[in-house]
């Protein structure tokens, strides 16, 4: 797991070094152990690492195979790179370090840009070509590594985040009223190619991109799951599904302990991240190290699920460690929390994930997490009441259970200058139509999983783990997102998702592997309560974040609107009981930290500029 950027030249000059040194000291808390430029002709790469596999200085980053004529930057993991050194090896390859990053070198050697459907893992990439000049960008097939670009006449600049781009200098800061849009409406979710700004868009999850010497550029899309009927699984019933499901997502944990330092888990006692303890121990994982995390209490809601974790972490004897956060550290953590999102997200546990990453890398430097399961296999509770709705009316459906708020409700709460355009145009529903239209989904539960997949779960969920990790140099792996996992599960009939309250192909799978305890519960979310309502110094935070000079030059939003939500900060929610301020005053303290980084890079406009 690293931080990785470039800049590649079209109009004849050379790379702007000292950009590309800049971006990748941005990245320092992603790779703390190392960093690396390497400069050729008209590229420039840059990398920070943090060492899992191969300790080394074999290892280093930017990987240079002077023999093939390639150079590599790459930031995730192949958890089948041993898998892939003998086959390779088998063709005549030599290796002189014993890294997933050079296996991909090879493999791309081998196979082009057709390298990516041999790789099972997390990956974002560029490869150089020294000789022809051809550079090719590569991002995993359900995005969990991040891979940013900034676009000008005659220069493309990439890095695994926002801020990394924005402190190489040049960018174009003013809002893109379309990412704007989404983030109000589609759960905060801005769907690549979009970001909060118009000069920096993302690389899209399962996406190569091709830009060759004099600037021709293409890009593929090389996997996109079926969420259709299997014709080999057609006479699968329950109890199969489940042996099946459970099986595939055993082959997926054992993967992800491929490292050369310890690996552990976040163990919040949900369902998810149990069943991955029970593989682990299954396994013959000893004296595994698992972590929780709680709050205080307020306005009457638990701050924590010790209940659970501890249940869980007794039944498998792990080296529990139960990390308890005061309301004096919760406050102070919001800025820095918000500082380090690659775009703005309005879940309030980014709070969490950022305070417990702080405190598990103290002690190691990779878990696994039970992220994407929810998305992957039906365990929320907007998937339910889609069930029976004609295929032809799936968006509607999903509309009234999923967007935050209508258009009309919108256009009400920013000022004209930040609508997408005409007064009637809804990107948000014309982009989840388009989709959920599209042929590949059998059922209109199907054609929501299949965005939430391939969308949402890419840019909220996912997101969100990687940017709060990463804040702290800890590496998280997913094992829900294994993409062979994935594929099994997209074909799994929608009533065996559904069922038991949701996720219950898997709940059902788990029996003889976790306390009854643990799979009847209540679903439960990672709560921090003293972010859900807002009070005290957090909504002081808000209040000045909201009332500060650089908002008020923006004039994101309607001075009525504000008005309406600070008469009542709490009771004013969304559609899937999230804070309307909170949401509100996150864009613009982001927007705030971001503009910070350009000032000091000396870019050109600055973030609110129009």
């Amino acid at each position: 797991m690293c931080g990785v950027c470039g800049e590649i030249r079209l109009d004849g000059t050379a790379p702007d070094t000292a950009a590309v040194d800049a971006m990748t000291r941005a990245m320092t808390p992603r790779g703390p152990d190392a960093s690396g430029l390497f400069v050729k002709n008209h590229v420039a790469l840059g990398h920070r690492r943090l060492k899992i596999i191969d300790l080394s200085e074999r290892g280093a980053q930017p990987m240079i195979d002077a023999e093939l004529g390639l150079a590599l930057v790459f930031n995730g993991c192949v958890y089948n790179h041993e898998e892939l050194r003998d086959e390779l090896e088998s063709m005549g390859y030599r290796f002189f370090s014993h890294a997933d990053s050079e296996v991909i070198l090879k493999a791309y050697h081998a196979w082009g840009s057709d390298c990516v459907d041999h790789l099972i893992g997390m990956f974002a990439f560029a490869i150089a070509d020294t000789d022809s000049g051809t550079v090719t960008l590569a991002r995993d097939r359900l995005g969990i590594k991040p891979l940013y670009l900034a676009e000008t006449p005659g220069r493309l600049r990439f890095a695994s985040s926002v801020q990394a781009l924005l402190a190489g200098g040049d960018v174009d800061t003013s809002i893109d009223r379309v990412a704007l849009h989404h983030y109000f409406s589609f759960h905060a979710v801005v769907p690549a190619p979009h970001t909060m700004y118009n000069g920096i868009r993302k690389l899209p999850p399962a996406t190569v991109r091709t830009i060759t010497r004099d600037g021709r550029s293409t890009e593929r899309r090389y996997w996109s799951p079926s969420f259709e009927p299997h014709p080999d699984r057609l006479d699968w019933d329950a109890q199969r599904w489940q042996h099946e499901i459970i099986g595939s997502l055993r082959t997926s944990v054992r993967r992800r302990m491929v490292a050369d330092v310890p690996v552990g888990v976040l163990l919040s006692g949900g369902v998810d991240s149990s069943l991955v303890v029970a593989l682990l121990a299954e396994q013959g994982q000893h004296d595994l190290a698992t972590f929780s995390i709680g709050f205080d209490s307020a306005a009457g809601e638990s701050g924590d699920e010790y209940a659970y974790s501890d249940l869980i972490a007794e039944t498998f004897a792990t080296d529990h460690h139960k990390i308890h956060i005061g309301t004096e550290r919760l406050l102070p953590a919001v800025p820095d929390t918000v500082a380090a999102m690659a775009e703005p997200m309005v879940s309030h546990d980014c709070v969490a994930f950022y305070l417990l990453s702080q405190e598990v890398s103290r002690s190691i430097k990779v878990v696994q997490s039970g992220q994407g399961a929810d998305e992957i296999l039906g365990g929320y509770s907007w998937y339910p009441p889609l069930a029976g709705v004609p295929r032809s009316q799936t968006t509607a459906a999903y509309r009234d259970v999923f967007f935050d708020r209508s258009h009309a409700d919108i256009t009400g709460i920013l000022n004209d200058d930040y609508l997408p355009g005409d007064q009637d145009y809804d990107p948000s529903w014309e982009f989840a139509l388009a989709h959920q239209s599209a042929p590949g989904a059998a059922t209109s539960v199907d054609a929501a999983l299949r965005l939430d997949t391939t969308v949402m779960l890419v840019d909220d969920p996912v997101k969100r783990v990687d940017t709060m990790t990463m804040a702290w140099g800890l590496e998280a792996r997913v094992p829900f997102l294994d993409h062979e996992f994935v594929e099994l599960a997209a074909s799994c009939p929608a009533e065996f998702k559904l069922a038991h309250g949701g996720k219950g192909v898997l709940k059902e799978g788990a029996r003889s592997l976790l306390p009854s305890a643990v799979i009847d519960r209540t679903k439960g979310y990672f709560p921090v309560p003293g972010i859900r309502h807002l009070e005290g110094g957090v909504l002081d935070l808000v209040t000045d974040t909201l009332g500060a000079q650089s908002a008020r030059d923006r004039a994101l939003y309607r001075p009525e609107a504000l008005d309406r939500l600070f008469a009542d900060p709490n009771g004013i929610r969304t559609t899937l009981d999230g804070n309307e301020l909170w949401q509100v005053a996150v864009l613009e303290m982001w927007l705030q930290s971001m503009e910070s980084i350009s000032a000091g890079a000396g870019s050109g406009r600055t973030a609110g500029s129009r």
